[in-house]
């Protein structure tokens, strides 16, 4: 991986902020180093099982400390914990579940500060700026806060409104998400060299995708233009709304827009009030969602009810209630080549073709270069076989304990894979997740898929007619497997030129598995006798350390022992 790329190293970070550096490598060198111990020491000792029985326990508690961590610094941290509570695709749910309550809300910055701030990226004073400008914010989070006020009458005359919202950057947070980034870079360089890491997870592009978020996310003058291309894209849907965004007083740190402050999406009781159906307001969330995916191809990613209001209609007018949508720091886009991927997953899967979904997974960047996808392949089409094409009442039907035998071997196939979803597909993936709890909160019996069907369909017809034919010349190969077999002796030669066709010999394998205990027998002895050694000799001129020595002796004695007596 490339130098920091521009990006502090931790020779040239600010005195100022070097113990917070330092802070952050501490936990990660002390979460690694017991990490390291456990799953990968012990177990070379014989003493995996002993290792497994306490995972669970021992990474909560990691998580935990990282929580703490996290909420004491604040700034990037918070979010890095928000970012790796949502990475299902690599990390346990034992960690994910702890760092599910990490909230983006801290302790308010000093108004003075903030003052200092919006004048400097303004140039000119509040009052010249603004009519008004309340002190208390309104919201404050890890990378800023947004205060109320109301534009003069100029600027007001010119836009339409008033009343406005501003966001301002806490002051010194860029030099924080620098020296955050450092460390994080530093940690993804340490695990890239740790083979148990390296081969399940990218660890410095997962850190360069958080890190292009991050950045993203600080540019307000960014922000400003995605809830502008955002309100472009539903110009003409009376039901969706954003804020409009007062450019004369907006730039890098500082952003002021409409304030749009209503119902908030959650309130039940607040949306009865007004006259207004939870359940409807639950099918016009997922219509709009979708219509932001399969349509407009730029989606809103940070979807939590905090970022959505109900706007009612105004009294006396024709005008329905809408969703209005606030905070465009985070959004997603569904490039040409993720649209073309999803269509020919959705394909495979209609025509339970296990080897054209591993081959629709690989072409959308889920595994990495390291997975073996003839294991998964493997696990897709007897899922397919088995299962394929039944409904839920003719699984209702199935034998509980053939349903529990399969998800159980089927889930220990796929979390052995390397998956990592690419950005864009996980903050896909994120905001589904919010939308489903969402209107799952507004009615209960809401089925989130029964409303994606429609926008689904679009996927599979966005290339009109060359996807008809794509479609037809698959469902001629569904159904003669006859015409699927020169393909497969195609790829069978294939595999056998570039010698990656497996032979299993079971008892070839046995013998190579005993050889490989005698030599680890071996080596555990030879380390039990050194260290039983040195800590005799060591006695005299320091008792301490020799008994050390000697009590770490009996480990690799037992491993000896151990397999000595289970051979």
């Amino acid at each position: 991986m490339p130098p920091d790329r521009g990006t502090s190293t931790a020779s040239q970070i600010d005195p100022a902020y070097r113990a917070r550096y330092r802070r952050i490598m501490r936990f990660s060198a002390s979460a690694l180093a017991q990490t390291w111990w456990f799953e990968l020491v012990l177990p070379r000792f014989g003493l995996r099982r002993l290792a497994a029985r306490s995972r669970t326990k021992r990474v909560q508690r990691i998580a935990r400390r990282f929580y703490v961590l996290a909420a004491d610094l604040g700034g990037l941290m918070i979010k890095v914990g928000q970012f790796l509570s949502s990475r299902l695709d690599i990390l346990p749910p034992e960690i994910t579940k702890e760092l599910e309550g990490l909230q983006d809300e801290v302790e308010p910055e000093l108004f003075e500060s903030i003052r200092r701030q919006a004048e400097g990226e303004l140039g000119m004073p509040l009052e010249q700026a603004y009519a008004s400008f309340e002190q208390i914010p309104i919201a404050a989070a890890s990378l800023g806060q947004a205060h109320r006020a109301r534009l003069t009458a100029g600027i007001a005359a010119d836009v339409g409104f008033e009343n406005v919202v501003v966001k301002v950057q806490r002051p010194g947070i860029e030099k924080i998400v620098e020296v955050d980034l450092a460390a994080l870079r530093r940690v993804a360089r340490w695990l890239s060299h740790v083979k148990l890491v390296s081969n399940r997870a990218d660890a410095p592009a997962l850190v360069e995708e958080f890190a292009a978020t991050s950045l993203e996310e600080i540019d307000y003058l960014h922000e400003a233009a995605s809830a502008e291309r955002f309100a472009e894209d539903f110009a003409s849907d009376a039901r969706i709304g954003a804020p409009v965004i007062v450019w004369d007083r907006s730039a890098l740190r500082v952003l002021t827009l409409s304030d749009v402050t209503a119902i908030k999406i959650s309130d039940v009781a607040g949306l009865s009030a007004a006259g207004i159906d939870p359940a409807e307001v639950a099918q016009e969330l997922a219509r709009s969602t979708f219509q932001q995916i399969f349509v407009a191809g730029f989606f809103h990613a940070d979807p939590h009810p905090g970022n959505i209001f109900i706007t009612p209609g105004r009294p006396g007018t024709d005008e329905d209630w809408r969703l209005t949508y606030v905070d465009f720091g985070m959004m997603g886009e569904i490039s040409d080549s993720l649209r073309s991927g999803l269509r020919d997953f959705i394909l495979a899967a209609v025509g339970r073709d296990g080897r054209a979904l591993v081959a629709s997974l690989e072409r959308l960047g889920v595994l990495l270069k390291t997975a073996d996808t003839n294991e998964l392949e493997r696990a897709m089409t007897a899922l397919f076989d088995r299962f394929g094409g039944m409904g839920v009442a003719e699984l209702q039907t199935v034998d509980p304990r053939e349903l529990e035998k399969f998800a159980r071997g089927f889930g220990e196939t796929i979390r052995a894979l390397p998956f990592q979803l690419p950005e864009n597909f996980l903050l896909l993936v994120r905001s589904i997740s919010l939308i489903s709890g969402v209107t799952s909160a507004l009615n209960k019996d809401f089925n989130m898929w029964d409303a994606v069907d429609p926008f689904a369909r679009t996927v599979l017809s966005s290339t009109s007619g060359n996807a008809l034919r794509g479609i037809g010349q698959q469902a001629v190969t569904y159904a003669n497997t006859l015409a699927r077999l020169p393909r497969r002796l195609d790829e069978l030669a294939t595999r056998l030129d570039r010698g990656q066709v497996a032979v299993r010999a079971p008892e070839v394998d046995r013998r190579l598995r005993s050889i490989e205990r005698s030599v680890s027998r071996l080596a555990s002895a030879l380390v039990f006798a050194t260290l039983l050694i040195a800590g005799v000799l060591q006695r005299p001129t320091d008792e301490t350390l020799g008994w050390v020595l000697m009590a770490a002796s009996t480990l690799p004695l037992l491993h000896v022992l151990v397999t000595a007596r289970r051979r």
